[in-house]
């Protein structure tokens, strides 16, 4: 079932490395911030609770990062949510998906484990290594790494800057499997090597990132855990508080049924199928003429 969900929202995300657009209003001689949608994620997931079923929505999100070769301020994302499905049956339905807009029926995706991935391409394991080791690869593929703390940082530093140019060059490559300290909203689980990891996965293309999807988390204690650190974490950086959606942890109270959800960045998507170098150079109404 297709479902439209608010672009503005008294509640945010509390991932410190997402930034949020922000617009203030009053109601009743109260000052309010709303906070533009970064994805439909929270409301959809509210759907679900109250028994939806299965839901997808084709729509507008925002983040507040710089416009770049790859990003937008504005841009178009498909996100959807199968009931009774795991991130692995998800992962079948987004090669499917694939398959049939480019009409390529022998389309496959290689599937790496984020492990995997990292070590083929910087000979580092992200489970294992010392934060020493973490901060001298980092350090090495950037001009950062040496005064970073934050393992999770250093892991995201590292492979935005050297695994995923690396990925997805000759066929879509999902990487699944990422460290459990990355799990966001998916739930975790003990891997074949009885390592705790995310059940999450993301889509790459020709070095670029497409997809995100999680088997999702549906235990409201343990996602409000989850604010709680992200919260603690912004503290850390300094950076400006924001508000939980307390309406989504109400609603995973109520009962969230067992699904999967994946959000897919349409504008990427068109750039790779039109050989465009540039985001602008597929939306008609681009930051710079909008």
């Amino acid at each position: 079932m297709e479902v439209d969900t608010p672009c503005l929202s008294l509640g945010s995300i509390s991932d410190p490395h997402i930034e949020v657009l922000t617009s203030q209003t009053r109601s009743q001689g109260e000052d309010l911030t709303y906070y533009l949608q970064t994805s439909p994620e929270y409301a959809m997931k509210r759907l679900l609770c109250a028994g939806s079923g299965s839901i997808y929505q084709l729509g507008k999100v925002f983040r507040a990062e710089d416009v770049g070769r790859r990003h937008s301020i504005e841009f178009t994302m498909l996100e959807w949510y199968r009931v009774g499905f795991d991130h692995w049956q998800l992962m079948d339905e987004i090669q499917a998906l694939l398959a049939y807009i480019l009409d390529d029926d022998t389309l496959m995706c290689e599937r790496l484990s984020y492990q995997d991935a990292f070590l083929r391409h910087t000979g580092l394991d992200p489970l294992s290594a010392s934060l020493s080791e973490l901060q001298e690869c980092a350090h090495k593929h950037t001009e950062y790494g040496l005064q970073e703390t934050d393992r999770d940082t250093l892991l995201e530093l590292i492979f935005a800057s050297v695994v995923e140019a690396a990925i997805g060059t000759e066929q879509p490559c999902l990487i699944h499997s990422y460290p459990a300290s990355q799990a966001a909203l998916a739930k975790t689980h003990m891997d074949d090597n009885d390592q705790w990891v995310a059940a999450r996965f993301e889509l790459y293309w020709q070095g670029m990132e497409l997809a995100n999807g999680y088997h999702e988390l549906t235990d409201a204690e343990e996602q409000a855990h989850r604010f709680e650190k992200d919260k603690a974490s912004r503290n850390e950086m300094k950076l400006a508080d924001r508000q939980f959606d307390e309406r989504l942890l109400s609603a995973l109270k109520s009962g969230m049924p067992e699904c999967a959800g994946v959000a897919l960045g349409i504008d990427r998507l068109l750039m790779l199928m039109c050989e465009k170098k540039h985001i602008a150079e597929v939306m008609p109404f681009a930051h710079s003429r909008s």
